[in-house]
């Protein structure tokens, strides 16, 4: 968001794979944040982010003293982190950074099973000459449809009643939702929009990175109008992640 264009952000959703290369061959999150940092993103919603793994840690020299999210945000982002998996060598799980200030954040969990832990991390950011937060939610839905939508109908219900009705929203993240059910739900039930159906007519496809087929990952957003969006895909960002990340411009109303 510059100084001239303060109605103006840039949303990006990626699911990092833990920092690892598809079939987790290597490490490599020093290679993503030079990546990310190109999308020059005001707010970027992650999906499968490692919190910690001790066991890779001592396998790869050049991983983070610090955890991934904190990693790839530097100095440069605010960052707040949801953890929802938790097994023997660490956890995973959501993560937000902003270019501007986070003033709360609240992780919910949506969880069905032990196999399959996830959560909506819900952030408030604070944008420069709004009275009102924009509220950021951070999604990583199941793999099966009947899960799926249970999770669909507990993000609604939570948005119903934690987030006012004429606040400024963005749901993004990885949906797993090959079916493409999303769409319609939230917006019968959130007056929610997707970025690239919006534009489009379609939603984007994101998975797998290299020659993406499937449309899993969503931006979705209401008070603000989409001005542009793309999916960035191909032999680059295929060497770093199963999924590639979606970005979009948007005006706030």
């Amino acid at each position: 968001m510059t100084e001239s264009n303060k109605k103006t952000l840039r949303i990006a959703t990626y699911n990092i794979h833990k920092g690892m290369s598809a079939f987790n061959r290597r490490h490599v999150l020093p290679a993503l944040k030079h990546a990310l940092g190109g999308l020059t993103a005001d707010l970027v919603f992650l999906q499968e982010v490692q919190g910690e793994h001790q066991a890779r840690a001592q396998r790869h020299h050049d991983w983070p003293e610090h955890p991934q999210h904190a990693f790839l945000a530097d100095d440069q982002l605010h960052h707040v982190y949801g953890p929802n998996a938790a097994y023997q060598h660490g956890h995973h799980g959501n993560a937000l950074l902003s270019r501007h200030p986070i003033s709360s954040w609240h992780n919910h969990d949506i969880s069905l099973s032990k196999l399959e832990r996830r959560g909506l991390l819900h952030s408030q950011v604070l944008l420069p000459g709004r009275d009102l937060p924009l509220h950021a939610l951070c999604v990583h839905l199941n793999l099966r449809a009947t899960d799926r939508r249970v999770q669909l109908a507990a993000l609604a219900d939570y948005v119903l009643a934690h987030i006012p009705a004429d606040a400024p929203l963005v749901v993004a993240g990885d949906f797993n939702d090959w079916r493409q059910e999303a769409c319609g739900f939230l917006r019968e039930a959130l007056d929610l929009r997707e970025a690239f159906h919006s534009l489009h007519g379609r939603v984007a496809a994101s998975f797998p990175a290299r020659l993406p087929l499937l449309a899993l990952d969503r931006i979705y957003l209401r008070g603000m109008h989409v001005e542009h969006a793309e999916a960035h895909s191909g032999k680059s960002w295929g060497q770093l992640s199963d999924h590639a990340p979606l970005t979009a411009t948007v005006r706030l109303n």
